[in-house]
């Protein structure tokens, strides 16, 4: 079983599902990810951080939903992606999407926590619940963007779910990267998990991105940057290592 895991950073075309699709083809496509990977991209990657969520939010089994199933299936991979998604009772949320390498919708998050400066909340219901799925060996919990900023989130998921490994999807703009970078590695450090955090680059008609895709060990340091263009990163988890490290200093047993 892969241990590896990426992400994908790129300039997403505003409100151009087609455009974005097409991108990540490519990206996957050029980057001969490894079978079985856990692979991020960015939060809201079809559309961008868009308000309009009456015109892009969409019913399950929509063609966001189809692209990446079959996306993943034939990559091979497991694949975590943002979108915008209308449930059962009407209501628009911002959520991170989990297929298997068999292209199955295999799990979801709701983001908890909606960006109130940029107005999402007025737009997006918020998600109620911290949740986790298997890959491999590994426990993973993710998470979308502004959550980042709320580690009383994470520290709920390290207590229920133990997750070796913490996805975080996100369009952060580039007025606050270093907080992006800082916030990561300090939710590395308490909770003694992997990050793998992808940001887009790029702009939108409010705000720039730089990127900085990064992967966090366990002890905060960073181990992949993809810096402030187009591309791939990835490394592989010492999930023995980590389980070492967790047995000899239990940190989370004293939450």
């Amino acid at each position: 079983m892969s241990s590896i895991v990426g992400a994908l950073q790129f300039d997403i075309a505003w409100e151009d599902k087609a455009a974005n699709f097409a991108a990540v083809r490519r990206l996957l496509e050029k980057a001969h990810v490894a079978q079985n990977s856990l692979i991020a991209l960015p939060e809201m990657f079809a559309t961008g951080f868009s308000m309009k969520a009456d015109a892009i939010a969409e019913a399950y089994g929509g063609e966001t939903e189809q692209f990446l199933g079959q996306l993943a299936k034939e990559f091979g991979i497991l694949l975590v992606a943002g979108a915008a998604m209308r449930g059962k009772d009407g209501k628009a949320r911002n959520k991170a999407l989990v297929f298997s390498p068999e292209g199955k919708l295999m799990a979801w998050y709701a983001k908890m926590r909606p960006f109130t400066p940029g107005g999402e909340k007025d737009f997006y219901a918020a998600g109620k619940a911290v949740t986790s799925f298997r890959w491999g060996e590994c426990t993973v919990s993710p998470f979308v963007c502004y959550d980042l900023r709320f580690p009383e989130l994470f520290r709920e998921a390290a207590k229920v779910h133990r997750p070796e490994v913490f996805v975080v999807i996100a369009n952060f703009p580039e007025k606050r990267i270093q907080h992006w970078i800082r916030l990561l590695q300090a939710r590395a450090i308490e909770n003694q998990a992997y990050v793998l955090a992808v940001n887009r680059i790029g702009k939108d008609p409010y705000y720039e991105y730089p990127g900085r895709s990064i992967i966090v060990d366990p002890d905060g340091e960073i181990i992949a940057d993809a810096g402030m263009k187009e591309g791939y990163i990835s490394a592989e988890l010492d999930l023995m290592k980590l389980k070492k490290y967790r047995s000899g200093l239990p940190f989370l047993q004293d939450m």
